[in-house]
């Protein structure tokens, strides 16, 4: 469709016809769950009607056609708005699917997941997620097109498109996130607020008031009014004038909840519980909607909805022809924009990584910023920043262009102090395809972002955390910046691999680890402090890592009496407890295990094989809340953290007055002994 015909809009029954069917499948399929959020789809069925019909770019046969125009509902809790206007539009949902509505093992969950329902871009829900994950997807487009696109060879041009509601906008990521859109003027994001002046409280005025246009104006975006959520023309108008904006934009469409709803409407009761039987009739009524059977399809409807996939197929169609023409005229950009698109890493990629040795003692931090610095140019699609900490989490590369407005084809990112941002946006840029994302910050930060890393997690996304400052060994910062918690809090999310390297040659390790897992998030938990580098001509190779636990040392002078397991930099505490204890005549095996998690995965052979079944004393050493570790010790073995906060000193001066020394192991070691 050309600009020119798209702004010429006419509405007719049809397009009405089809409003109403959106908005009768929402209240039937809450009816039938007897659960969910009827109000809101009630409400912005016109919106989602008039983007999917009149604005997306999207092709429903085709749900991941790279060029896609990307769409979020951001409030996901309407997600029936979502699924009825799929349904419609000819995506691979049937009129079953709806009626399985939040049932066990149904394609239509309560909020949308992405990896699920086809159509849903993002797993949507925990308010302002979305939102943030838009912006990421938006950077990612805004990187590719800078990177591919050629004079005559627009092949990555597309638009994010979203809605959001006031929750989203209450919510504290939402403002983090749209500060940094409007900062990089990512004109391509076009964002919908549904104005419906309620919450689960009550009116919105019960705990927000602010201006929020001049709020998205003093952020840097383009906003636009539409005061009536039923005018079409009115949408259409403030859609056309946001495409053409250079900035991002915020549309405010005036709604009212649970639209025609005699009783309900413009109430908290119309959020977030089934209308009852007789005002969905009369809400029906009221929208001139005859049948009275739930789930009614007018054919006509459906007719004319399904044109999306007819206008979807030439769309996609033409896109096609565009690259193979790209492809003739830029054959190499054309095969790495693929291979990006697949996930694929360049082939040999791994024989960058530094090969550390014995006299290579350093931070891992600073280890992770030599691999960094070998395996960017080597790895294209890597594209990552810091939350403000660049200097500390050791994550730029000097050189490297820095993505900002105008200038997209940068490949490091100043997220700024939004660590919360940061976790979405990468979630988004991974959501988007094409990259691999890492963001850094603080351990003791990780809590700031923790909603969006567990959403990582449950979308399986091969986003990478470059976690530093990782104990009380960062020393003189004191409690508030040294994580306590910080590791047990973070295995404790499923699908979450963290790993937290014994020296320079296990981050090595942990960096191919992280790169080559591409079905879930790894965070990197990295030294401040100097650590030693284990002769690995001697002890055991790195690559035992990417197993999550291994023998570093074996015991001598017989078979070994007891394991010391630690990660990180209590390894090297480990190694020193065992030289004490050899000298004593017991012999004792380290395990480093930089990944508890991921050891669990492992088969049994192999995990009996570092921890022999036999081998009942254990003693496991970390500088960390003790959570989790009993697994690996067993009834018969010990632990030795920390079950208070740290101390602001020198790092040094800390662990010998916390008890994490080689003698305290070693003695832990004895008592189990007896």
């Amino acid at each position: 469709m050309t600009a020119t015909a798209r702004s010429v809009f006419a509405a007719d029954a049809l397009d009405q016809l089809c409003i109403n069917t959106i908005r009768a499948l929402a209240v039937d399929a809450v009816e039938r769950a007897n659960s969910g959020h009827p109000g809101a789809p009630m409400a912005l069925a016109p919106l989602a009607w008039l983007l999917f019909s009149r604005h997306l770019r999207h092709s429903p046969l085709h749900p991941r056609w790279m060029d896609r125009d990307r769409f979020v509902l951001s409030n996901g809790h309407a997600s029936m708005l979502l699924y009825a206007t799929l349904f419609l539009s000819g995506y691979d949902l049937s009129l079953d699917d709806l009626k399985q509505f939040r049932q066990w093992d149904s394609r239509t969950p309560g909020h949308p997941e992405s990896h699920l329902t086809p159509g849903v871009e993002t797993t949507t829900g925990p308010l302002g997620q979305g939102f943030a994950n838009a912006v990421g997807m938006a950077i990612a487009e805004a990187h590719l097109a800078a990177r591919f696109n050629r004079p005559g060879h627009e092949i990555v041009d597309h638009r994010v498109y979203g809605i959001c509601g006031d929750g989203d906008l209450m919510e504290g990521l939402s403002h983090e996130a749209a500060s940094l859109a409007g900062h990089l003027r990512l004109g391509k994001l076009i964002f919908f607020y549904d104005d419906n002046h309620i919450s689960i409280d009550g009116p919105t005025e019960l705990a927000f008031s602010e201006d929020v246009a001049r709020r998205f104006e003093a952020y840097g975006w383009h906003v636009e009014r539409v005061a009536d959520g039923n005018d079409l023309a009115a949408l259409h108008a403030a859609a056309l004038k946001a495409e053409r904006d250079e900035r991002p934009s915020l549309v405010i469409v005036r709604t009212h909840i649970g639209f025609g709803a005699p009783n309900k409407q413009d109430t908290a009761a119309a959020h977030g519980a089934p209308l009852g039987r007789d005002e969905v009739a009369a809400a029906k009524r009221a929208w001139g909607w005859e049948a009275e059977e739930p789930f009614h399809v007018p054919a006509e409807a459906l007719e004319h909805a399904r044109r999306c996939v007819q206008r979807g197929e030439i769309l996609h169609q033409q896109w096609l022809e565009r690259f193979e023409a790209y492809r003739s005229a830029h054959p190499e950009a054309a095969a790495e924009l693929e291979a990006q698109l697949k996930g694929e890493l360049p082939r040999g990629w791994t024989d960058a990584l530094p090969a550390f040795g014995p006299g290579d003692s350093m931070a891992t931090r600073a280890a992770s910023g030599k691999v960094l610095a070998a395996i960017v140019p080597r790895v294209p699609s890597l594209l990552g920043g810091s939350a403000d900490l660049s200097e500390s989490n050791l994550t730029y590369v000097k050189g490297t262009q820095v993505l900002r407005a105008g200038h997209f084809d940068g490949r490091y990112i100043h997220f700024g102090v939004r660590e919360h941002a940061m976790g979405a946006v990468m979630n988004g840029m991974a959501l988007h395809g094409g990259l691999r994302p890492y963001g850094g910050t603080f351990l003791v930060f990780s809590d700031y972002m923790r909603p969006a890393i567990r959403l990582a997690a449950l979308m399986g996304l091969p986003v990478i955390y470059v976690f530093t400052h990782d104990s009380i060994g960062l020393g003189e910062d004191g409690p508030t910046h040294q994580p306590i918690e910080h590791l047990a809090a973070l295995r404790a999310i499923p699908h979450l691999i963290t790993v937290r390297p014994a020296d320079a040659a296990e981050t090595a390790m942990a960096w191919r680890l992280a790169l080559e897992r591409d079905h879930g998030p790894t965070a990197l938990v990295l030294t401040r402090q100097k650590v030693p580098a284990f002769d690995r001509s001697v002890l055991a190779p790195a690559s035992g890592l990417l197993r999550g636990g291994y023998v570093l040392v074996e015991a001598t002078g017989g078979e070994a009496r007891v394991a010391l397991i630690g990660s990180g930099s209590e390894v090297a505490l480990c190694v020193a407890a065992r030289d004490i204890l050899q000298a004593e005549g017991v012999p004792a095996r380290v395990v480093s295990m930089p990944s508890p998690e991921l050891f669990a995965t492992q088969d049994r052979g192999y995990r009996d094989s570092v921890l022999p079944p036999g081998l009942y004393a254990r003693v496991a050493v970390e500088a960390a809340r003790p959570f989790g570790w009993h697994q690996w010790v067993g009834d018969r073995g010990t632990v030795v953290g920390l079950d208070r906060f740290g101390a602001s000193a020198p790092y040094e001066r800390i662990y010998q007055e916390l008890g994490l020394t080689a003698e305290r192991v070693a003695a832990a070691a004895r008592e189990l002994l007896g």
